[in-house]
């Protein structure tokens, strides 16, 4: 990765950190509530049985209200669990879920794990995102677990990213192995950004 990409990518990372830090509760539990509604939403619209999804940290739009709920609904919701080498292992969502901090200090589901191919079934990704622009080009975190991810699988599902409303930028620094998403999910909106996938 050129020095001036990856040199853009974190310090849009750590003013966007820093921004999520200054967000008080409330707006913390009215962006939770607002991502809910928008994923409820969109999961209606795509007739959703499986998809993956995130347990939010403290600093993320809340997604666990939406997965406890959709966990209830009877939707099969795999969430993800870090590894060393890179790839992401699977396990399912239950009404009893055990949350422990994983390899990264994420939370991570206590659980069956299932290999990395598991998602290759799913009909929806909801992923993490720093911000996302206008074209559909997501800034992660710096890892690369979601961008090896949705560049392996064949015939991927439609993928939208959780993000603040102001993380909806004019363009994101991006890279080759950079992988765009279909559009994003805010706590006031959901776009499409980019056409269907492969």
């Amino acid at each position: 990765m050129p020095d001036a990409i990856a040199s853009a990518k974190r310090a849009l990372r750590a003013e966007l950190r820093e921004r999520r830090q200054m967000l008080s509760e409330t707006a913390r539990d009215a962006a939770a509530e607002g991502i809910s509604r928008q994923l409820d939403a969109l999961v209606d619209s795509l007739g959703v049985r499986s998809m993956s999804c995130f347990l939010s940290t403290m600093n993320e739009p809340g997604t666990r209200e939406f997965v406890d709920a959709a966990v209830k609904r009877g939707i099969r919701v795999l969430l993800p669990v870090t590894r060393t080498d890179g790839l992401l292992d699977w396990s399912v969502a239950t009404p009893d879920l055990d949350i422990a901090e994983g390899l990264f200090g994420l939370p991570e589901p206590v659980g069956e794990l299932l290999g990395p191919i598991a998602v290759n079934d799913v009909d929806l990704l909801v992923i993490p995102a720093a911000a996302v622009d206008r074209t559909g080009m997501r800034l992660g975190w710096g890892r690369g677990f979601f961008d090896k991810t949705i560049g392996s699988m064949e015939g991927c599902p439609p993928v939208y990213a959780v993000i603040y409303d102001s993380e909806l930028v004019d363009e994101v620094p991006s890279d080759l192995h950079d992988q765009p998403v279909t559009g994003v999910v805010t706590p006031t909106q959901t776009l499409v950004l980019a056409p269907a996938r492969r």
